[in-house]
């Protein structure tokens, strides 16, 4: 547990850079690869063994974008630009699936499941960002959306079933 911690540490801080102390005025400047001890070599080994955990808990994609970064600290920051949203990006997605879905129709060559999927992923993404719609608002989306050919269907849904309580997989059932 102390090595994650330490590991962490130069993530958070940077790498290790041994230094040492010369001239009149001292100045400290950091020490030539030769000058290294064994136990300034073991704390250099930190960083290479965080990058080295990043590099491998990474797809391509990623790895692309990390490549160039010379420290664990320098991946870090690069991953949390990449994917920490601000809050005008979230909400900026938020309008757009939102939209997206006060939208929504069932197209004329789509099936049911097909047209279900959609919508799931719709609202799924929504509720990743903290946007939840009322259940019974997303029963009524669907049964607004769905062809007129089913219209004596969706009556029937209506009058028998509860829509506070149906579940939309439910619903697409029936």
């Amino acid at each position: 547990m102390a090595e994650d911690s330490r590991l962490w540490d130069v993530i958070c801080d940077g790498p290790f850079v041994p230094m040492k102390t010369i001239g009149e005025p001292v100045v400290t400047v950091p020490k030539t690869r030769k000058e290294y001890s064994d136990a300034d070599r073991k704390a250099i080994e930190k960083n290479f063994r965080a990058k080295k955990i990043f590099v491998c808990g990474i797809g391509p994609d990623e790895y692309n974008r990390i490549s160039a970064c010379q420290s664990a600290k320098k991946i870090w920051e690069a991953l949390q630009t990449a994917h920490e949203e601000t809050i005008q990006v979230k909400q900026s997605k938020i309008d757009m699936l939102t939209t997206e879905y006060k939208l929504f129709n069932m197209k004329d060559d789509e099936s049911i499941q097909d047209m279900h999927t959609r919508f799931t992923s719709i609202i799924n993404e929504l509720h990743s960002l903290r946007k939840i719609i009322p259940r019974n608002k997303l029963d009524r989306k669907i049964l607004s959306v769905l062809p007129g050919s089913s219209e004596s269907k969706v009556n029937s849904i209506t009058e028998v079933k509860d829509l506070q309580k149906l579940i939309i997989d439910e619903l697409i059932g029936n």
